[in-house]
């Protein structure tokens, strides 16, 4: 098993300077990492930078809220399929999740899938914000939009990933979505131990930590 195939390569801080993330795209490069994962205003520098590589550009959609309208975020979807993006990580709206609209829930990821088509589509749940139940609908709710993956958390609202919820999840989805770690992963026994749960990825910002330990 090499941990790097599994590494989406991130950094989302509002402060990353362009210095940064061309670091990140060369460490993705040099390791052999998955996808290097950055903010929109990045993507299409980012796919120049790559596009000699293996490594996917992945991007965020509707970050890291989710609370901005559907077509706000298809229209973010849009744009970075347009600069390039391979990935889309879209955070799904939690207060929507929360009042019980499950349609509205569902079309939000449903009309983001529909605009990136083959691309990847990997939705945002933010478990740190839900209960049990909650987490377990909005796998539900994503499956039917027809979403690729489900991922646990930004890594900016209240909790991270845990293995617990990698269960709960797993139970859910089963081999109809795969399942994204993300928030906290910072050493490679935590990563190899995600891994064995069945994560097909691993969001993180300690990838060449990781690799390298």
């Amino acid at each position: 098993m090499h941990i790097s195939d599994y590494i989406d390569h991130t950094l989302l801080e509002p402060t990353a300077t362009e210095t940064q993330i061309k670091m990140l795209c060369e460490e993705a490069i040099a390791y052999g990492f998955k996808a290097v994962c950055v903010n929109g205003c990045w993507v299409k520098w980012v796919s120049e930078l790559l596009k000699d590589s293996k490594v996917q550009v992945a991007t965020v959609v509707g970050f890291p809220l989710g609370a901005m309208s559907t077509a706000a975020k298809v229209a973010e979807a849009k744009d970075a399929l347009e600069n390039g993006a391979d990935e889309v990580d879209m955070v799904l709206n939690v207060g929507w999740l929360k009042s019980q609209k499950y349609d509205k829930v569902q079309q939000d990821i449903a009309e983001v899938k529909k605009t990136i088509g083959r691309k990847v589509l990997k939705v945002i749940l933010e478990t740190g914000y839900l209960t049990d139940d909650e987490k377990a609908k909005a796998c539900e709710l994503a499956v039917a939009a027809e979403a690729d993956f489900v991922k646990t958390s930004t890594g900016f609202g209240t909790g991270g990933a845990t293995f617990e919820d990698i269960l709960l999840m797993k139970t859910v989805v089963g081999d109809k979505a795969l399942i994204k770690a993300s928030g906290g992963v910072r050493d490679r026994e935590t990563a190899v131990r995600y891994i064995s749960l069945g994560v097909s990825r691993i969001g993180t910002s300690s990838g060449v930590k990781l690799v390298t330990e």
